[in-house]
């Protein structure tokens, strides 16, 4: 199973642990360091400064997204003649209050209403200098914030450089409290965008098969395996802390705590009605962590199916439906985290690795192209239309002209909610566009 660095080991203090209390199972150099931790930092798990207390929330769109049947233009009679088939006719649009000429997708009307209680803000035309149309090159962007798409995740570097336990001393010592898995993905395999140097995320498809499944394989398997959990190795001695010994021991341990905490964690169902949709299921998922208590800073979920070559439909088709069930599944997601008292914790951030042409296709759909829409949700986000819809008008080759950088949206949700120094994740300096609502 995937699994966060080895040397995490936050879930020991969670909820003021006392570790003393563990001496008899624990293996003696973690039962000390976490106790000069825990006194270091006076039970607490975060590093002065960083607010471990809020969430953040990311949803790929994965294929693309159409933006402009997402936001759409309807004010704007080039967008009707570039798409006489799949067109959102303006009495359908969804108007949204305070901006000229756009309104959102018939299908979205979960998250309009979420947008009239002040809790939605859109972003329009976001992109980046000289556009890729290719799926994994474009999303590769994305994910690390470089337009060559090279290098480790954007936060992945956020957490090596701000989260509890990494990327603040030697761990194990009073300097670096344990912070546990600062992101959590639910997937095959964890993305890009969270993967740093020194820590990975825990990912996982279903909590299921989250867990050890040796004794699965041959029962001759636990025995070996609960010995490496306990305090004693080899031959009875208590193994050094720079051992290989050692190393697999809270390689062990932590994948046993992490596995056993997310489980738990997970089998408590929200009490709030989720759509039974994949998304619905992610969503419902972590939101049975966060209630939990889990101090995890970024969860991660997925949904696909936006590459629209054919067959997309307006009001009622394919895209739509999958708009929807983004759209009831968000909704979903922040009546539970209301009904938890969390809602105020977590801001949610959906973006695609490219929108899609102005023009339909021959086959009633539309091809890869560059600017789109994101959405962040939240009470304490900027409500609102953020930035201008791009020009209908002054197209580049036939596509959206870009006008705000995604990595602008990145610096603001990392200086403004996770209060992080953007320059240092980022790798560069990008005018952090405020998302935040002023009262924030």
């Amino acid at each position: 199973m995937s699994q966060a660095n080895p040397y995490t080991r936050r879930e020991f203090l969670r909820g003021g642990l006392i570790m003393a209390s563990a001496a008899a199972t624990l293996p003696t150099f973690l039962n000390a360091s976490a106790l000069a931790m825990h006194r270091a930092f006076g039970g607490l798990s975060s590093v002065p400064g960083v607010p471990d207390e809020r969430i953040l929330v990311v949803v790929q769109l994965s294929g693309g997204n159409d933006g402009l049947n997402t936001v759409v233009p309807y004010g704007f009679q080039e967008y009707y003649r570039a798409r006489p088939g799949i067109g959102i006719p303006e009495k359908d649009v969804l108007k949204l209050s305070g901006a000229e000429g756009v309104g959102l997708h018939p299908q979205l009307r979960p998250l309009m209403e979420m947008y009239d209680e002040g809790l939605v803000g859109v972003v329009q035309g976001v992109g980046y200098p000289n556009p890729n149309r290719s799926h994994f090159k474009s999303m590769d962007i994305w994910h690390t914030g470089d337009t060559s798409a090279t290098g480790d995740g954007w936060l992945g570097k956020y957490f090596d450089s701000e989260c509890v336990g990494f990327g603040k001393g030697e761990s194990g010592t009073a300097e670096a409290p344990a912070g546990g898995p600062p992101g959590i993905a639910i997937g095959r395999s964890a993305p890009l965008a969270m993967q740093g140097r020194k820590v990975m995320p825990v990912s996982f498809e279903s909590v299921d098969l989250f867990r050890w499944a040796g004794q699965d394989i041959h029962e001759s398997l636990r025995g070996p395996y609960d010995a490496l959990n306990r305090r004693e190795t080899g031959e009875g001695q208590a193994a050094r802390a720079d051992s290989n010994a050692a190393f697999l021991m809270r390689t062990s341990l932590d994948a046993q705590v992490s596995s056993d905490m997310i489980r738990k964690a997970v089998a408590n169902r929200p009490s709030t009605q989720f759509p039974q949709t994949d998304l619905g299921r992610q969503l419902a998922m972590v939101a049975s962590m966060i209630r939990a208590g889990l101090r995890t800073r970024v969860y991660y979920v997925n949904h696909g199916g936006f590459d629209t070559h054919a067959g997309q439909g307006g009001s009622n088709g394919r895209h739509g439906q999958l708009l929807n069930q983004l759209a009831a599944s968000l909704k979903a997601f922040y009546t539970e985290l209301k009904a938890q008292g969390n809602d105020a914790r977590v801001m949610t951030m959906s973006f695609s690795e490219f929108g899609r042409r102005v023009g339909q296709n021959q086959s009633g759909g539309t091809d890869h192209g560059t600017a789109a829409p994101m959405f962040l949700v939240g009470p304490m986000i900027r409500r609102g239309v953020i930035g201008e819809h791009p020009s209908m008008r002054d197209l580049d080759s036939g596509d959206l002209r870009y006008a705000i950088d995604f990595r602008s949206v990145y610096a603001g949700i990392l200086e403004g909610w996770l209060r992080a120094p953007s320059k240092d994740v980022l790798e560069g300096n990008y005018r952090a566009l405020p998302v935040l609502a002023q009262k924030a």
